[in-house]
């Protein structure tokens, strides 16, 4: 393919950058910036903020500030302003991390970024401190190539992973602050490493914990088992209830029956990228799309009962566990939890005691992809990944913030990009980048924000 000079400049720009870029990144991902003082000391997502913070300042933002989230969070805003009647652009990332889980699984230490076969491993290197990196990438490639031609605004959030609602609370509190003409959320992913994809539609989410409790205490289980109610038993049988023999999600009131209208997903690919086990079966029916952007799902996300080393022979008295949520855009995350809570108590056996708390909630979106910005994005896409198509998916996962910024700025165009592709493995072990995804997303950023410049003037 024929590259014309103004992709051929923003290429070469971007491509001298890598080396610093990669520095960076490194810097960010040593940063165990999990968003839970339970599990990480609160400093270390102030000083991934402070370095964000320290970023912008250096690439010439004349307005950057720290934010204080109503969840005891920090989130890290910046401002540079454009020319004269040019558009504004949000762009967003968040630099909270899901914990590394097994740290003895990793191949590599996983707040330390190394390069492997081809790759970049570390938590956060793709989802979300490689978005981070990919806007500074893209806006210092075109203050190098002739300067930054709209202005930028940019809120990289300090408690996404974790689905507490600081950033969403706080911009419904200050509605002025991310006022832009078009948002890019740079926090989803290609369908495939060399397959452009932009994300038209995000499921909502709500997290719940349900608490059992039976007894004033453990009880011996040769001298009670048999008679005395097992809490942890009970809360088996609840969680058994959410899904059909198929697997399909059961959730009473919850609609499970939609389809999704846009690219299909084949079984086949979705077996690779979810790495499933020879001879396993696929969860629930219909097509994979169906199931994954068009229909609820429910995840035991963790249980809380004895491990196997070290267990004794006891009826439990309680037992309690942290549930996911994904419901399809335009079903409200909040009246969703409270079924799930409804469900799960209708099915308590023994007369058990139930206890639920919906602890996080985040909307669904859905993307107008006829959209001038949809083009745009298009033709930069196009033409960073060397003429191949732009693929419109959805996403399985939730961006809570991604629908109060649709539900402030109705007018404004959204668009959803970023590094997660399969090969990614976010939110498991050996989470990791790749760099050539990095610098073709930085490439179409800039050449995007370039059009967006041409597209505002008229």
């Amino acid at each position: 393919m024929q590259h014309s000079p103004e992709q051929d400049t923003v290429a070469t720009a971007v491509a001298a950058l890598m080396p610093r870029a990669r520095e960076e990144l490194a810097e960010l991902v040593a940063f165990r910036s999990v968003a839970d003082p339970a599990q990480y000391p609160v400093e270390e997502c102030h000083a991934a903020a402070d370095w964000i913070a320290a970023a912008l300042r250096a690439e010439g933002f004349d307005e950057v500030a720290l934010l204080d989230t109503p969840d005891g969070t920090r989130s890290v805003y910046g401002h540079l302003p454009g020319p004269q009647g040019a558009p504004t652009v949000l762009l967003y990332a968040h630099y909270d991390v899901q914990p590394p889980l097994d740290e003895e699984r990793w191949i590599s230490p996983p707040f330390e970024l190394t390069e492997r076969d081809g790759r970049w491993y570390g938590r956060g290197a793709a989802d979300c401190k490689g978005g981070v990196l990919m806007h500074l990438l893209a806006l210092r490639a075109l203050r190098s190539t002739g300067g930054v031609p709209v202005g930028v605004k940019v809120i990289a959030e300090g408690s996404e992973e974790q689905g507490t609602g600081g950033l969403e609370r706080y911009a419904e509190e200050h509605p002025e602050l991310l006022a832009a003409d078009v948002i890019v959320i740079g926090d989803t992913g290609n369908v495939r490493v060399g397959q452009p994809t932009v994300t038209a539609s995000l499921r909502g989410m709500a997290a719940l914990r349900v608490r059992v409790e039976s007894l004033a205490g453990n009880l011996h289980s040769g001298a009670f088992g048999g008679a005395a109610p097992d809490a942890l038993a009970a809360l088996i049988r609840m969680l058994a209830s959410l899904h059909a023999e198929d697997g399909s999600t059961t959730i009473d009131g919850l609609a499970g029956d939609g389809t999704w209208q846009g690219s299909d997903y084949a079984e086949e690919r979705f077996r690779a990228d979810a790495q499933v086990l020879d001879g396993v079966g696929l969860m629930g029916s219909g097509s994979v799309a169906d199931r994954l952007w068009a229909r609820p799902s429910v995840t035991v996300c963790g249980i809380d009962c004895p491990p196997v080393v070290g267990a004794t022979p006891a009826v439990q008295a309680g037992a309690r566990a942290l549930l996911g949520l994904r419901v399809p855009p335009g079903v409200p995350a909040r009246e969703a939890g409270d079924l799930l809570a409804a469900h799960l108590t209708a099915r308590a056996p023994w007369g058990v005691r139930v206890e639920t708390e919906l602890v996080g909630t985040g909307e669904g979106f859905l993307a107008d992809t006829a959209s001038p910005a949809y083009e745009a994005m298009e033709s930069a896409l196009r033409d960073a990944y060397d003429g191949t198509r732009m693929a419109v998916v959805g996403q399985g996962g939730s961006i809570p913030l991604t629908s109060t910024l649709a539900g402030l700025y109705p007018e404004t165009e959204i668009l959803l990009i970023g590094l997660s592709e399969p090969e990614a493995r976010i939110h498991a072990v050996n989470e990791s980048v790749s760099p050539e995804e990095l610098r073709r997303l930085a490439v179409a950023e800039a050449l995007f924000l370039r059009r967006c410049a041409t597209a505002g003037r008229g």
